[in-house]
């Protein structure tokens, strides 16, 4: 019987800096190889940020985050957890955008997520803005709404942006509400800090059930109350995780679009996803890393780190 797993190579047969760089040194398997059939859990890139509406560059994030993943091996140093071989996990490869045209990519983006999502392939995304993960909910909750687990500095639940733009990476999720994607009773969002133009994105949450946890509660409770909390909201039926990189302090993550300073340190932004054991995950995220300000490579780093915290949790629970 074949091996029903796909494993990275050992980097003592291959070196860790050798190679053509994938998700974790996984085999890429696109959605036409003869076994695409067989992956559980799809890692797939996101190469697009045209929702930025300050400093851009995290359309180059997969790229990055797939080079820096290849000093990630193969089992878990706090729970022995081998997610390669728990599942069958491989590198899908990037969904092409069109980087002119915000609605022809997000169809781009859904389309593709529609074809890993049909062959029963849970998705686990590299960004990209925070728009991106408003086409994958699109594929991701075709059949009805979804809760969602979301760390960020920002809501992302504004409405418009700049005279009426409503598709930026400050609305995905405002946006996701409107069309029934997600369902706003199971919906904790943590984290949140920073200066505001207002309060439109508030009053929203606080109109639709959306629970917000500010960074100062976050700080004065802990992650393992916090945790607990979240895993209340969401419950065990379908869950989305989407984990932006500006939740992390910009100490510790500098190469994002828009840090915001008093967050978690990258410890804490491990603990948090493992926090989430036990959920039903239907899909996650990590987006936002911007290469063009993470000049030594750690902010890349700490979201392939994140990435493989996310895979280990999906892969349990599957």
């Amino acid at each position: 019987m074949s091996d029903p797993f796909f494993h990275p190579p050992s980097g003592s047969e291959l070196p860790r800096f050798a190679g053509v760089p994938t998700f974790m040194r996984l085999p890429h398997v696109p959605p036409e190889h003869a076994r695409f059939g067989e992956v559980q859990i799809g890692l797939i890139g996101v190469p697009w940020d045209s929702g930025t509406t300050n400093r851009p560059g995290a359309r180059h994030g997969p790229r990055q985050i797939r080079d820096a993943s290849t000093m990630i091996r193969a089992q878990h140093g706090a729970s022995g957890m081998r997610p390669f071989e728990a599942r069958a996990c491989a590198d899908l490869g990037d969904v092409g955008p069109n980087p002119a045209d915000i609605h022809d990519s997000m169809d781009r983006i859904t389309a593709f997520y529609k074809t890993v999502t049909a062959a029963g392939i849970v998705p686990l995304t590299a960004g990209g803005d925070h728009l991106s993960s408003l086409p994958i909910l699109r594929a991701v909750a075709a059949d009805g709404p979804v809760g969602m687990v979301h760390f960020d500095s920002h809501t992302d639940l504004n409405d418009s942006y700049f005279g009426g733009t409503k598709y930026t990476h400050g609305t995905p999720f405002r946006r996701a509400v409107e069309e029934g994607l997600l369902d706003s009773k199971r919906i904790v969002q943590i984290g949140i800090r920073g200066t505001t133009y207002g309060d439109e994105d508030i009053d929203f949450a606080a109109a639709q059930g959306i629970r917000l946890i500010h960074i100062e509660e976050f700080h004065a409770r802990g992650v393992d109350d916090v945790m607990a909390e979240a895993r209340e909201i969401v419950g065990q039926q379908a869950t989305y995780v989407s984990y932006d990189i500006d939740f992390v302090d910009p100490t510790f993550a500098p190469g994002t679009g828009t840090p915001e300073v008093g967050g978690p340190n990258s410890f804490q932004a491990l603990e948090v996803v493992r926090g989430l054991a036990g959920l039903h995950i239907v899909g996650a995220d990590l987006v936002e890393v911007a290469p063009p300000f993470d000049a030594g490579g750690g902010t890349a780093f700490l979201g392939a780190s994140i990435m493989f915290e996310l895979l280990c949790v999906m892969a349990a629970a599957q």
